[in-house]
């Protein structure tokens, strides 16, 4: 299996900046990336990140707080963020609205605080909300900039962007006809978080494409963030392979194309349409219907929920999903890792158990 060779995030800001765009510093994971793009603005996303030490954040938040909220905060302390012209902060669950709240009204830190309010539920009155969202951080941005996107500025944005989200759908689709392996696979994907749209539209374009992935029995990986990448290692070890997700880093952002007219309704469309996750309040039925879907045409024999601690959205959700996809054959098993440098030894043991009796 061919290994795979990207920039480093600073070297992509630096392409950015090359490019004549500024830099937004983005949290966990819906957001308007074309509007970005719009008005001017590179996003670069903020996973922790893993290895950050939790104290300076933690000093701000409860110590049941979501992983990536404390090492988030504790990497803009340390002034991790410095790169960013602004940074935005998408209300994906509590943690993160109460983040956006600590950072903006708290901490004060040298670039503007933006927020973005997403709705829980995909009605008409919830597409009219986020669309008016859209708008006003459309506003701010321009503020910030003294620009207005143009006509041409929402062409160019949009076919870029729209570009990417494809050659990350086709990623997926082609998955069991890429000579990579997993961790190779979600190196790929996950690198979405920080190239150019055309960079990673040229990297996905440029992966080997040959055998399927090597033996093991077929799993689907859930949850926010799969964190350290070492995880696929050691699945692949203990005998498994990730044959697809339901992760927010990963199959989550897969969305769909839309022809709406006006920019934001486009936008909006989009994000609301996305797969079913607990933090849109997907219904659980959704949800379960999509899993047991994909988990039957991509052959996994088990699903692997793995999260951060303390992440309530996706602590809500398994209960229901290990009873229901239990009961549809597809054994479930929920791990939590703190967005360490490894993995803890009992997490890796609970997961060759696991894998094991799958065989």
């Amino acid at each position: 299996m061919a290994s795979i060779t990207l920039p480093t995030r600073r070297e992509a800001i630096a392409e950015a900046r090359r490019q004549g765009r500024r830099i937004a510093a983005v949290l966990p994971y819906h957001y308007p990336r074309a509007l970005l793009r719009a008005h001017g603005f590179h996003p670069v996303e903020v996973w922790g990140p893993p290895g950050v030490p939790r104290d300076e954040g933690g000093r701000h938040f409860q110590s049941y707080t979501c992983d990536i909220v404390v090492r988030a905060t504790s990497f803009l302390m340390g002034g991790g963020l410095d790169p960013a012209d602004v940074i935005l902060i998408p209300h994906t669950c509590d943690a993160l609205q109460g983040m956006g709240s600590v950072v903006a009204d708290f901490l004060q830190p040298s670039q503007p605080v933006l927020t973005l309010y997403l709705p829980r539920s995909d009605r008409p009155s919830d597409r009219r909300y986020l669309v008016e969202e859209l708008r006003r951080l459309s506003g701010r941005l321009a503020s910030i900039t003294g620009h207005e996107a143009t006509a041409a500025d929402w062409d160019e944005a949009f076919a870029a962007e729209e570009a990417a989200d494809l050659a990350l759908a086709s990623l997926y689709a082609e998955r069991s006809r890429l000579a990579v392996t997993d961790r190779g696979f979600y190196t790929a994907v996950r690198s979405r978080e920080f190239l150019t749209a055309e960079d990673f539209v040229a990297m996905a374009a440029g992966l080997p494409r040959g055998e399927a992935p090597g033996e093991g029995v077929g799993l689907t990986l859930s949850g926010i963030v799969a964190e350290p990448l070492d995880l696929f290692d050691r699945i692949n070890d203990a005998g498994g392979r990730v044959v697809s997700d339901d992760l927010a880093c990963g199959a989550r952002r897969i969305y769909p194309p839309s022809d709406a007219a006006d920019p934001f309704e486009r936008i909006a469309g989009r994000l609301i349409a996305s797969p079913p996750d607990p933090t849109r309040g997907s219904p659980i039925e959704e949800r379960v219907r999509m899993l047991a879907d994909l988990m039957r045409s991509t052959g996994a024999a088990g699903l692997i929920v793995f999260d951060v601690p303390f992440c309530e959205p996706e602590l809500f959700d398994v209960p229901l999903l290990r009873q229901h996809l239990g009961e549809a054959g597809y054994p479930v098993l929920h791990v939590e890792a703190e967005l360490g440098g490894s993995l803890p030894h009992q997490v890796l043991t609970r997961i060759e158990a696991f894998v094991e009796t799958l065989r």
